[in-house]
């Protein structure tokens, strides 16, 4: 057991987020979740600022770093427009919310399974696929499968799954990985723009799926993920607003948003749009 302490920390607002399928609520009387990444599975507790870690003491520093730890999110908040009311209000609701540096290949499989999927459904396909392909970690929980037990699965073993249209995406980046197509190494040394090019050229992978793997694992908290959540945001709170916005193709409308509002949190626009998803869904 490691305690640590911490602020604009939240356990529940990063497992609501829609940023992690696989931070669960622990049963009992303290608030807790559980949470695999990479092989490795951590039990932690939050009382306000002070989280109790269950896991070897050697793998603290692995924990401290997926949960983004050692970075200073009270700045990010501190340097939001003043004028920018609903981004003030959503961070204010969100402040607790951290991004957490996840696995590139989970992120890649799981996000492939988002697409038209509420987040209760993506957890459960994604525990799915643990429990029957992953090692492993205990007598509760598997590991992510790795490229090569994914790639035990058929396409009709995917498909009885109920992945729909997303199992033929799935077996053919597992085939990718496993021959070395898609390089999982190559991929954590590009820059934003590189990885978003490379994980485009992939069956299955369009820019929002790449800009959530982007965000949620390679780290790059520029990323600016859009869903139908966001998109809603976008058009509803920042649209009227932006002069000539009505001349510009409906293609570009997001694009154009996002660079006029939130080009200015430079390195760390990412964060921004985590604070919108999580206000507009559970505040």
């Amino acid at each position: 057991m490691t305690i640590l302490k911490t602020d604009y920390f939240n356990l529940q607002q990063i497992a609501d987020s829609g940023q992690c399928f696989r931070m669960l609520p622990l049963q009992g009387s303290e608030p807790g979740y559980s949470v695999v990444s990479r092989g490795r599975y951590l039990e932690i507790y939050q009382q306000e600022d002070t989280l109790t870690l269950h896991c070897p003491e050697k793998e603290i520093p692995y924990w401290q770093d997926y949960f983004d730890l050692n970075t200073d999110y009270a700045s990010m908040i501190a340097s939001i427009d003043p004028k920018d009311t609903y981004l003030t209000q959503a961070a204010s609701c969100g402040k607790g919310i951290r991004i957490l540096r996840q696995e590139p290949w989970e992120m890649i499989i799981t996000f492939v399974i988002s697409q038209q999927k509420t987040i209760p459904a993506i957890q459960s396909l994604v525990e799915a696929l643990c429990r029957r392909y992953g090692t492993p970690l205990n007598d509760k929980i598997n590991a992510f499968p790795s490229p090569e037990q994914l790639n035990e699965a058929s396409l009709e073993d995917l498909q009885a799954l109920k992945l729909g249209y997303r199992a033929k995406y799935i077996k053919r980046i597992c085939e990718d990985a496993c021959c070395g197509i898609l390089d999982l190494e190559y991929l954590e040394s590009l820059d934003y723009k590189g990885s978003m090019d490379y994980l485009q050229t992939f069956y299955g992978i369009g820019e929002k799926v790449a800009n959530c793997v982007c965000l949620f694992s390679l780290h790059h908290i520029n990323a600016f993920p859009v869903d139908t959540w966001i998109h809603k945001i976008l058009l509803r709170e920042y649209a009227p607003r932006c002069r000539g916005i009505k001349k510009v193709p409906q293609t570009r409308v997001c694009e154009t948003l996002i660079h006029k509002y939130f080009s200015r949190y430079k390195g760390y626009a990412g964060v921004m749009q985590q604070y919108m998803f999580y206000y507009e869904r559970c505040c």
